[in-house]
């Protein structure tokens, strides 16, 4: 897999080719209204080659949507960087961010991660994303796009269904109780999580309360195709690229998993889970 941006730039690449499909323009149309090669117009919407500023105003003015601007300079700016603050990232909403991912997941054939106080989004409900992206909304004070934001990240889920992929995720027996939605919002949550289990491309374990356990890990993290980790911390994205780091987080998740109940014993805490909501 080559470098975050990447994907980040197929992202903005779609949504430049959705903005210009939207307004009824072929890659032609657009490219005489900028006077610009087509094979310009295609790289950008393939996410082959990185806009300017500048290059991002005059496509929001020719599909006569100027106000995109900022929004497509805001994902610019996720192009170009590899520690990204939430708060930037999401000037203009959360749809952008949940798109970065549909892309990034599309890529990816192999994923391990952990979660210790939430579902992972790549599981999660409609109703529980709404909740969980209605409250992020709020404590970082950006714009509420919650609707287009959780269709997103269902498309995202799209991919436990591709054969050619798999998904082994652990998560911490807690986040299981968390109330982080209404109690029928949870219980249809984990309703969810038990239909999963029996997924061909997924491998779902949970650690459980009161497991020993060999490490303490601070946070959840993500390792795309062995080759790059994605650390999510209240303010900021991190992308570790470096092969110890790689190896380091390829270990710590080795030692959970060595304390996680899979298959039967695992459907058991989610079932006393469900009983625990009354």
């Amino acid at each position: 897999m080559t470098t975050h941006p990447d994907a980040d730039r197929v992202a903005l690449g779609a949504r430049l080719r959705e903005l210009r499909t939207d307004a009824g323009l072929t890659g032609k149309d657009v490219a005489a209204r900028l006077r610009w090669q087509r094979s310009r117009v295609s790289r950008l919407e393939t996410g082959k080659q990185t806009p300017t500023p500048s290059d991002l105003d005059q496509w929001a003015a020719a599909v006569g949507a100027p106000e995109t601007a900022a929004d497509l300079k805001s994902r610019l700016r996720g192009v170009r960087s590899q520690q990204r603050a939430w708060r930037r990232q999401l000037a203009s909403g959360h749809r952008g961010v949940q798109e970065k991912y549909v892309a990034e997941y599309r890529r990816t054939s192999a994923l391990r991660g952990y979660e210790a106080t939430v579902v992972p989004g790549l599981f999660q409900t409609p109703e529980y994303a709404r909740h969980l992206l209605i409250a992020n909304a709020d404590l970082m004070g950006t714009p509420r796009d919650t609707e287009a934001a959780v269709r997103a990240r269902m498309k995202r889920q799209e991919v436990l269904y591709e054969m050619d992929k798999t998904f082994r995720i652990l998560l911490w027996e807690g986040a299981l109780h968390a109330l982080v939605c209404p109690p029928e919002v949870m219980a249809g949550q984990l309703d969810r999580l038990m239909g999963l289990m029996g997924m061909t491309s997924v491998s779902f374990g949970i650690v459980p309360l009161g497991a020993p356990l060999r490490i303490t890990p601070k946070h959840g993290f993500w390792i795309f195709d062995e080759e790059r980790v994605v650390v999510e911390t209240i303010n900021t994205e991190l992308q570790l690229e470096s092969a110890d780091d790689v190896t380091l987080y390829g270990r710590v998740w080795d030692l959970l998993n060595e304390s996680a109940l899979h298959d039967a014993a695992a459907r058991r805490l989610l079932g006393r889970a469900r009983v625990a909501l009354g």
